[in-house]
């Protein structure tokens, strides 16, 4: 299929032409007996991955395989936000690495991923929160990543209808490169640039076995016919485990739901990320207008996609207790994720117990601002059967030899 470059002078003559010509986005091809590389997960990690693997290592006999539609899950189901502001050294490179490939994402995919660099405040409401948020700010500014303290009185001029009152507000931690991007639109974006490289995405398609040969993976069964495979990728975010089960292995992860939802739309009165630990909810301004919020995981593993409705009351008292004026806007929807979230709340990337399979999970609420991140380094695995450096510290076997990566103690927020 030939994939026409987007850009201002095809966007006018599609406009004259009432839209009618636009070639699909990417071709929805039938399994072939067999590929190099079959990648299990058709959100933003396995769009990613596939892309990847073909343009950086040149594997284009790849398969990315997605048993609902292409970023039906997750990816679909977050509030947007990208960052990289994050404590630990590792986590550091990591995040800080997903950060910048969003940076030029747009213009290397040729399609805008919608990328708004507003910058995020995390609230200090007392002076010990103030203290150790500096303590944050000294060691991810050691780490290379760029952070700021923001005084009380910069934060009231930055973010005006923000009710300093009730908890009092003491600074905030400002990390200026954070922002929001648009999450179907970093899935699209993927899949037409893996698509033009000659990857076929193949959906409605659920693995449902693997065939083994020793210590290998040979072929994956699926609902569309067995597939052969050279190596597999496994980047199924909440329903990981359950793959594990059918290698035979289990992962140390367990899935949560995580909540979100959007109000109604108004005018512009919100031009950054804001997060209060105290109250443990979130908040933006689309750029359509609708705020969208949420908060940290429902309380119980779970594979449920809507949530619990206390979980729903406390997010919205939250956002409440931050902006009062925004307590009579409408909710317009409401949904939930399936979040898979390992002992240290850090991923799980590099070698399975399988010999020809690598993982890239375990990123709890981590997943979608990490996509650049995670395609990067499991494709990296994948082409070359070891770790970049970057992702080394996050091997499987870290739990086994005590080298936890703990950025749930660390932060000390919903991540």
């Amino acid at each position: 299929m030939s994939v026409k470059r987007y850009n201002a002078l095809n966007l006018l003559r599609q406009g004259r032409r009432g839209h009618q010509d636009w070639a699909p986005a990417w071709r929805l091809p039938e399994p072939r007996p067999a590929y190099d590389a079959v990648i299990v997960g058709g959100g933003g990690h396995g769009l990613a991955t596939a892309y990847y693997l073909a343009k950086n290592h040149g594997i284009r006999n790849v398969a990315v395989l997605e048993k609902g539609w292409l970023g039906g899950g997750n990816t679909g189901r977050n509030t947007t936000i990208v960052r990289s502001n994050y404590f630990w050294p590792e986590s550091a490179a990591l995040y800080d690495l997903a950060l910048r490939l969003y940076e030029g994402l747009s213009e290397d995919l040729n399609y805008n991923i919608m990328l708004s660099q507003r910058g995020m405040l995390i609230l200090a409401h007392s002076e010990p929160e103030l203290d150790m948020m500096k303590r944050s700010v000294n060691a991810m500014q050691l780490n290379g990543v760029d952070c700021d303290i923001m005084s009380e009185a910069e934060v009231r001029a930055r973010v005006p209808l923000l009710d300093m009152a009730r908890y009092e507000v003491w600074g905030a931690l400002v990390q200026h490169r954070a922002g929001v991007a648009r999450h179907d639109a970093v899935a699209w974006g993927y899949a037409r640039g893996a698509d033009r490289l000659g990857v076929d995405i193949i959906q409605n398609c659920e693995v449902t076995g693997f065939q083994m040969q020793g210590d290998r993976v040979t072929a994956v069964e699926t609902s569309r016919g067995t597939i052969g495979c050279g190596v597999v990728g496994l980047a199924a975010a909440g329903h990981q485990n359950l793959l594990a089960q059918k290698l035979g292995f289990r992962l140390p992860l367990l899935s949560y739901c995580l909540q979100a939802m959007v109000s109604e739309a108004i005018k512009p009165v919100l031009d950054t990320v804001v997060l209060s630990p105290a109250v443990g909810t979130y908040v933006s301004q689309s750029a359509k207008g609708s705020l969208v919020f949420g908060a940290g995981l429902d309380l119980y593993p779970s594979y449920a996609q809507r949530g619990n409705f206390p979980t729903t009351q406390k997010i919205v008292a939250g956002l409440v207790e931050m902006f009062p004026s925004f307590a009579r806007l409408k909710v317009l929807r409401q949904w939930g994720g399936n979040v898979d979230v390992a002992p240290d709340s850090s991923p799980i990337i590099g070698p399975s117990p399988v010999a020809n399979v690598f993982l890239d999970c375990g990123w709890g609420t981590g997943g979608f601002k990490a996509i650049p991140g995670g395609g990067w380094l499991l494709a990296h695995c994948l082409a070359t059967g070891r770790h970049h450096p970057i992702s080394e510290p996050f091997d499987l076997k870290r739990f086994a030899e005590g080298r936890l990566i703990d950025e749930g103690a660390a932060a000390g927020i919903a991540h």
